[in-house]
């Protein structure tokens, strides 16, 4: 489809309907002046008729005859007329006619019909008439009847038709050319706030997230919920678009410095002739480092997996919350008894949330191994399930920094200044938590202490099964 103006589009639609509109009157206004100036020219038609009938007298002869007294008719020489009595005889008849036709003949009295003579057009009627001769004498008189004939041309009517039909046009295309520049000028006007909206949005781009609307488009109704969509999504498109590019850069980094321990534990074994238990030695931490980078890829991909996937399913879900925690915290069991940890779960009875059963194990599996990995030993880690949908775990670990707050659930982000690999962590557990909540339209939160330990509340949306009460359970 080919591109097209919107301006250009609405005042060719505008002009279109005036055109029409102007038709419709020019073509009214014809009607109308067709209607009144026949009406008119049919009455002065018949008085003419009339006033020939009145010049019919009395013939004073033997037979008591009617004649046409010439010396009263008086009309336009371009009317036709005859005069005949009830026999046929003419009594007389306009020099330019030569006599009715057929069809005017035995046409209806009053009646209107259109005749042709030498080449002009006429509108012409027939009307009966009665005469008395002789009214004085004994009997009232004798009725004479006669027919009268009587035809004007019409082209002047048509021409007087045509010029107020010719006004009426020219006033209306003038009207319309003038209503189109005004309309041109007000479109580009009104369109003003738009055409700079589009400026604005069209100047955005990868180097330049800066997304100024104009005041203009805020204030007019049907513009302002675009401005504001443009302005949330492109609020979006940087915030995804700058998460993605610190996304890219802290993986190249936890890789590249993956790859330079690795390389620089290879490059140790090199060095020199070593025996056998060193090589072993040296093996077993360059089989660790690979592990450590195979872990950090697998988290990169699950995350990246949740976050391209933000839509719902179009079907409800129903996991039980409760019954994936105790899964979770009995895989969980080998690990704790080693570090001398207690999970301590307090959930017994199902707690049915709107969460893929999938991805609630591994929100639940990130967030218990994280506490275990900051946990002291002789500790215990306390998990809850709560029939609202809240998922609360608690240790008592040595806490998190104020300043760290804000960024833990940041990717690669770890409180430690150097990066430590103590707690074999990658920084990605807490964002992937972060992602899978977000997508399931939760909340997560973090609250800590240094030195007492923390505290993390998920809130999960639930399916609408009912739930019943929580009990306590024990795991060491």
């Amino acid at each position: 489809m080919k591109p097209y103006s919107i301006t250009r589009r609405l005042i060719s639609t505008v002009l279109l309907v005036e055109l029409l509109a102007a038709l419709s009157i020019s073509t009214a206004a014809m009607l109308y002046e067709r209607h009144q100036r026949f009406r008119a020219f049919d009455i002065m038609l018949r008085g003419r008729a009339d006033s020939l009938l009145g010049a019919v007298q009395d013939a004073e002869d033997s037979q008591d005859n009617v004649m046409l007294d010439g010396t009263e008719v008086n009309f336009p020489a371009e009317d036709i007329y005859q005069v005949q009595d009830a026999s046929g005889r003419v009594l007389g008849h306009s020099p330019n006619w030569n006599g009715p036709d057929q069809g005017l003949l035995a046409a209806k009295t009053g009646r209107f019909l259109r005749v042709h003579v030498h080449g002009i057009r006429y509108r012409a009627m027939r009307i009966e008439g009665l005469r008395i001769v002789d009214p004085g004498d004994k009997g009232g008189g004798i009725p004479r009847r006669v027919s009268i004939f009587y035809g004007s041309p019409i082209d002047g009517v048509w021409r007087d038709i045509w010029r107020a039909v010719g006004f009426y046009a020219a006033t209306s295309l003038t009207l319309l050319a003038v209503s189109g520049l005004l309309i041109f000028w007000l479109l580009n006007r009104g369109l003003a706030p738009l055409r700079e909206l589009a400026a604005a949005a069209g100047g955005v781009s990868v180097d330049s997230w800066e997304f100024a609307p104009p005041e203009r488009a805020r204030m007019i109704r049907e513009l302002e919920p675009l401005t504001v969509a443009l302005e949330t999504a492109i609020t979006g498109l940087e915030r995804s678009f700058m998460q993605q590019r610190r996304f890219v850069g802290d993986a190249a980094h936890e890789l590249k410095t993956a790859v330079a321990v690795l390389k620089s534990s290879l490059q140790l074994l090199t060095l020199k002739q070593r025996t056998a238990p060193e090589y072993e030695k040296g093996i077993e931490r360059c089989q660790l480092d690979c592990d450590r980078m195979e872990e950090a890829v697998a988290k990169m991909l699950t995350l990246a997996q949740v976050e391209t996937k933000p839509e719902l399913p179009s079907a409800r879900v129903s996991t039980d919350l409760a019954q994936i925690l105790r899964q979770v915290a009995e895989q969980f069991d080998s690990m704790a008894e080693l570090k001398r940890l207690r999970i301590l779960v307090m959930a017994e009875e199902a707690v049915m949330v709107d969460v893929e059963a999938e991805q609630l194990q591994l929100l639940c599996s990130n967030l218990l191994l994280n506490a275990l990995q900051h946990s002291p030993a002789g500790s215990a880690i306390r998990a809850v399930a709560e029939q609202d949908g809240e998922l609360a775990i608690e240790d008592d670990g040595d806490g998190i920094a104020p300043q760290d707050l804000p960024h833990v659930f940041d990717r690669f982000y770890r409180g430690d200044p150097s990066r430590s690999r103590n707690t074999g962590g990658t920084g990605l557990g807490l964002s992937i938590c972060k992602a899978i909540v977000s997508r399931w339209q939760g909340t997560i939160e973090i609250t800590s202490e240094l030195g007492i330990g923390t505290r993390v509340v998920v809130h999960l949306p639930l399916s609408g099964v009912p739930s019943a009460s929580v009990k306590v359970a024990v795991r060491n």
